[in-house]
């Protein structure tokens, strides 16, 4: 199953390295940045990520509660969670359910008891029916994810109480060696039990999709696209092998549980698809920000770093995304919910459009560049990235690497960001 695995139960000793050796590692990541596995010092002074105050969207919403701003309201069906989703800008169509066993609940997940994630640019939202705890993360520009959890007993004052904890299985090899995201796909048993031995990570818009969604629900349609999604079991992982998407091109769950117990029905495609594409490019600009600040600190420039910022400019172009081989169609909702919330150039155009045809986006340009996690990259890098950019974008470098990248389509995004992008350097324009 593909899953974004959240917090444990047991606790992390904080990392703790001495000055020459934070040096000697930041040297020796010049050569090893895509799909880079080395943990960095998140810890130590320079980075220090539990010492580090949330700037995150859940950080502003319990100081909104704290000053008695807002109150929130608690539902009798699913307790705190809608009011939260409103607060936090999260809409329901974002749902995607997830049946393995891989949170700190998962004693209370299985295939007729899945786990809801719901999310926006900055936070995400876990929802297991009948649990004690909500479970959160947030984004901050800064320090990347940060965990949360809130009691869902009735109270005055509900409290996000934050678990650094969650960082024993979220800052590893497969999170980029940050604090961050986890996308998975495994097989399961009949009970969403995970055989780690078929795992599949990371799960980003390189990763084809017949490997995708071990332990998702998947609703939506995808034509003669295999995926894992919505396979319980051996038996069922069997069938996909002579009989594939016998359970794909699903779009009700109503065989596996009642749908009515989510505050939306189904496990959106395109949204599986979307957060896919933000978690890993999150993950990725924390670490890229994380080294920056190293090196920075270490000898007053990024030069080291020209690896880091072509993969990073690789990324955010999709230069190695997998084409679509048929139309994939979700939710309406959810096309609709995400796509308005994008800044607009003259012509209508937004990076936030989607393909669905060939393609996740209409034009293949991450929408992330316009979130803070980018725009608050340390300056010398951030300029890096934009030359580099511009370079491509501008027709300056036509290398195969960029073949996917068609010239109406680097012409397309020069014109939508040069109108939309709030700090484009001078030499971006005519």
């Amino acid at each position: 199953m593909v899953q974004v695995i959240p917090m444990r139960t047991f606790a992390l000793s904080p990392l703790s390295f001495g000055p020459l050796w934070l040096v000697m590692f930041a040297l020796s990541l010049r050569g090893d940045f895509q799909g880079s596995t080395h943990l960095l010092p998140y810890d130590e002074d320079l980075l220090g990520y539990t010492k580090s105050a949330d700037a995150g969207p859940i950080a502003r919403l319990q100081e909104r509660l704290d000053r008695g701003e807002i109150t929130l309201t608690r539902d009798d069906r699913f307790g705190y969670l809608p009011a939260i989703l409103r607060e936090l800008g999260i809409s329901t169509s974002s749902q995607m359910l997830v049946f393995s066993k891989t949170s700190f609940q998962r004693d209370r997940i299985s295939p007729h008891n899945p786990r809801a994630l719901y999310f926006n640019d900055s936070a995400y939202v876990g929802y297991i029916p009948g649990a004690d705890l909500l479970e959160f993360t947030s984004v901050d520009p800064r320090i990347g994810a940060v965990f949360y959890t809130l009691d869902q007993a009735t109270t005055d004052r509900p409290r996000f109480v934050r678990t650094d904890n969650c960082t024993e299985c979220h800052a590893s090899a497969k999170t980029m060696g940050i604090p961050g995201h986890l996308v998975r796909s495994f097989q399961t048993d009949e009970s969403g039990r995970v055989d780690l031995l078929t795992g599949v990570d990371p799960i980003n818009h390189r990763t084809p999709l017949e490997k995708r969604w071990g332990g998702w629900f998947v609703t939506g349609t995808h034509g003669d696209q295999p995926h894992r999604g919505n396979l319980v079991g051996k038996a069922a992982f069997a069938r996909q092998e002579s009989e594939p998407n016998h359970v794909g091109n699903l779009t009700s769950l109503e065989r596996f549980f009642d749908p009515a117990r989510f505050p939306a029905p189904g496990s959106d495609i395109v949204a599986l698809m979307v957060m896919e594409h933000q978690t890993h490019g999150q993950n990725f600009l924390t670490r890229v920000a994380y080294e920056a600040r190293l090196q920075l600190g270490a000898y007053g420039h990024v030069n080291y770093l020209k690896t880091a910022t072509e993969a990073l400019v690789k990324y955010l172009l999709l230069a190695e995304e997998l084409p679509l081989t048929a139309p994939v169609q979700g939710d309406p909702a959810f096309v609709r919910d995400f796509t308005a919330r994008g800044p607009r150039d003259p012509k209508g155009r937004s990076l936030r459009d989607l393909d669905l045809q060939t393609r996740l986006f209409k034009y293949p340009c991450s929408y992330l560049i316009q979130t803070e996690p980018f725009l608050q990259l340390p300056d010398p890098l951030r300029e890096r990235v934009y030359r580099r950019m511009y370079e491509v974008l501008s027709g300056a470098d036509t290398s195969p690497t960029w073949s996917r990248l068609s010239a109406s389509d680097r012409t397309a995004i020069l014109e939508i960001l040069r109108a939309t992008q709030k700090d484009l350097p001078k030499d971006w324009f005519p």
